[in-house]
């Protein structure tokens, strides 16, 4: 395979026809409270309800499924935390073929058990990725297994092209797509499908601020590899784009841009409140995009579609973000506010909280800092709020009330 090796519609068609018996065509959701911010009508593109809970098994099975048969008789290999770790194992074992997945050691509990029962085995190998990667290729080239990469290869785009195909027939008369972009797969199939069949859609892609690739590497003409990452979108924090997607991105997609780790937990929160759907940060980038750019600024084209790319999260990380979320949205308070160590003080700041209406989850004491007098103590308080003008009310109350007050987060 060449580097600028493109798609076309014919292998796009083709792929389409090959997953049509296996793949989901997975539902679309209206969202009114982003239509309403968007100012046009929003739906939710669920492939977080794909099989193996994100998009990736689209361009896994179409890869592995147009490897010759003596290819296929080696095996295939692949390296992943997470989404592309259980795409190769369900399509490769859909396909009766034997998948090995290196994974790091910190991989997730839940991603590796979901890995192994869809019939890879899994190696667990290094610190990260790349790690993981070094050893997968050295796989590759010591057993003839084929490495199947995430998404630098024409026949993975391909694949993941088929969710344009399936908006078009949902929504005939969209106007922007919305695309959660790590690598550049998904972004590129999707733009080389619309561009083909809908050349008037916007389409634009949403990365993590703290590991965004693309903009520099668009900038400069060719991928580069980004410094530092550092997000809880794990599924899109790639460090360098692919070079097959970084053809089909920079001739046909509108626009680039970044959403920081408050929009993505909150985006997420949404998700999970308004449409009662599971999505992953990754897989809430589209989302988070709407709620904290100016609908100005994207340029929106109504309808608007928002891709949510995968659900596959840990639970304890959900439960991390849910409180993430709550204290991004203005509805959690964390609080020190020094009082007197004396009966009663206590229970005067709770009277002052009640009065608020806020709700207490939390109370803690601490008698030993070093900026505190005999006679003080310091509550940590945690407190339900209902928005950011209600947490600036409980504050006013406290300070009105006579109490040194520091926020806690």
């Amino acid at each position: 395979m060449g580097a600028m090796e493109l798609v076309g519609m014919e292998r796009i068609t083709a792929a389409a026809e090959l997953l049509a018996p296996v793949i989901r065509k997975t539902p679309i959701v209206a969202s009114r409270v982003l239509s309403e911010r968007a100012g046009t009508e929003v739906w939710l593109k669920c492939e977080n309800l794909q099989r193996t809970g994100s998009f990736k098994p689209r361009g896994a099975y179409n890869r592995i499924a147009n490897l010759p048969a003596e290819d296929r008789a080696r095996g295939v290999v692949a390296a992943s935390a997470g989404n592309h770790a259980q795409g190769v194992a369900w399509a490769a074992t859909s396909l009766d073929i034997t998948s090995t997945v290196f994974m790091p050691v910190g991989a997730s509990l839940p991603k590796l058990a979901a890995t192994k029962a869809y019939g890879a085995e899994v190696r667990q190998v290094g610190e990260t990725i790349e790690d993981a990667l070094d050893a997968a290729v050295e796989f590759a080239d010591r057993t003839g297994a084929t490495l199947i990469h995430p998404f630098d290869h024409p026949d993975v785009v391909a694949g993941q092209a088929t969710v344009a195909l399936e908006i078009l027939e949902q929504i005939p008369d969209v106007g922007t797509v919305l695309v959660p972009t790590g690598g550049g797969g998904l972004i590129a199939g999707i733009a080389v499908a619309l561009h083909h069949l809908a050349p008037q859609v916007r389409v634009i892609g949403v990365q993590a601020k703290e590991a965004a690739a693309w903009p520099g590497s668009l900038a400069a003409g060719k991928p580069v590899r980004v410094g530092r990452m550092s997000t809880m979108a794990d599924g899109i924090a790639v460090g360098q784009p692919g070079q097959v997607p970084f053809v089909h991105v920079a001739e046909h997609v509108s626009a680039m841009v970044t959403v920081d780790e408050d929009s993505l937990s909150k985006a997420l929160l949404l998700c999970l409140e308004r449409a009662k759907l599971i999505v992953e940060p990754a897989g809430a980038a589209a989302v988070a995009a709407l709620m904290s750019c100016a609908a100005a600024d994207l340029e929106l084209k109504g309808p608007v579609c928002a891709i949510l790319s995968g659900g596959n999260i840990d639970p304890l990380l959900l439960t991390r973000l849910i409180g993430h979320g709550l204290s991004a949205a203005g509805r959690y308070l964390a609080v020190r506010v020094t009082i007197s160590d004396q009966p009663g003080g206590l229970s005067a700041l709770l009277a002052v909280v009640g009065k608020t209406g806020a709700s207490v989850v939390d109370v803690w004491h601490a008698r030993t800092g070093t900026w505190l007098a005999l006679d003080e103590v310091e509550v940590s308080l945690t407190l339900e709020t209902r928005g950011p003008n209600h947490r600036e009310d409980v504050l006013n109350a406290l300070t009105n009330a006579g109490y040194a007050v520091r926020a806690a987060d």
